[in-house]
């Protein structure tokens, strides 16, 4: 049986969501649990029953006839517009005066029942019946497999990047749902990413005099590091605000556990 209405430990306190939270995968580790699907490069979403949330506990301005049909259920998922549009995505969200043609292009990916008992194989099952909706055709059940080996794992990853897709995310089928930052959750990409909030912007110098330099940024488990390359110029001359969060992508961490090659990749605009 699925369960109905918002559960009253999914929204804390702040109003922010509680999302269980990816780790990264890395080869050698045992696969013999998991589901694996695309990792969809969109806003992450969250339904209570009644209203659509950004990760970060802002109310998401979505038309009324977008959500008419939603079961009255929460739901963990994506606001996603298609590969390689994550700018339409974010712009859509964010908007307070929703438009129609932008949400016309809209999905929204849903990869779990946070309030259903069970474990992610029973979660999934009862996905699987609820979804889809007729009357709401940009409802959609993620696809998942089962994973097998890390050669095949490899194999799709870099066909789903090939054809333009972000990564891949591992659920472990025996796993409750979680809100924490956990491995029954993975995401498997070429390369690392991270976030971290900008605590000072830091002056340019030689060509960069004038602009920005660099962003000074915290993680979440409070490194504090200079993040200087994979800035526009436009994005050099109006930085991300301070207290903003950002992307970066990077190879690996030293041994002080700051990452190396850091690169922005964006702003962080559903924190």
């Amino acid at each position: 049986m699925i369960a109905s209405g918002a559960a009253p430990d999914l929204l804390a306190r702040d109003a922010k969501p509680a999302l269980m939270l990816a780790d990264s995968y890395r080869p050698g580790m045992s696969l013999a649990d998991y589901w694996v699907s695309e990792k969809y490069d969109g806003v992450r979403g969250f339904w209570d029953g009644k209203q659509l949330w950004t990760r970060g506990g802002e109310r998401i301005a979505a038309p009324a006839w977008f959500t008419a049909a939603f079961p009255a259920i929460p739901m963990d998922g994506e606001l996603w517009v298609a590969r390689g549009r994550f700018d339409l995505s974010v712009s859509t969200v964010r908007s307070q005066t929703p438009v129609d043609v932008a949400w016309r292009e809209m999905r929204f990916m849903v990869f779990d029942l946070p309030a259903q008992p069970g474990t992610f194989d029973v979660r999934l099952a009862a996905l699987r019946k609820l979804l889809p909706v007729t009357a709401a055709p940009w409802l959609i059940p993620v696809p998942q497999e089962r994973a097998t080996t890390h050669a095949a794992l490899q194999a799709l990853l870099d066909k789903t990047v090939r054809l333009g897709g972000e990564g891949l995310m591992l659920h472990r089928g025996s796993s409750l749902y979680r809100s924490e930052r956990n491995a029954d959750l993975l995401k498997f990409k070429p390369f690392d990413d991270a976030e971290a909030r900008v605590v000072a912007v830091l002056p340019g110098q030689g060509k960069h005099q004038g602009r920005m330099g660099a962003l000074l940024v915290e993680t979440l488990e409070g490194h504090r590091f200079k993040l200087g390359s994979g800035f526009s110029d436009a994005q050099r001359e109006q930085p991300p605000a301070i207290g903003s969060w950002v992307t970066y992508r990077y190879n690996g961490t030293t041994a002080r556990g700051l990452p190396r090659f850091a690169r922005f990749m964006r702003i962080r605009e559903d924190r």
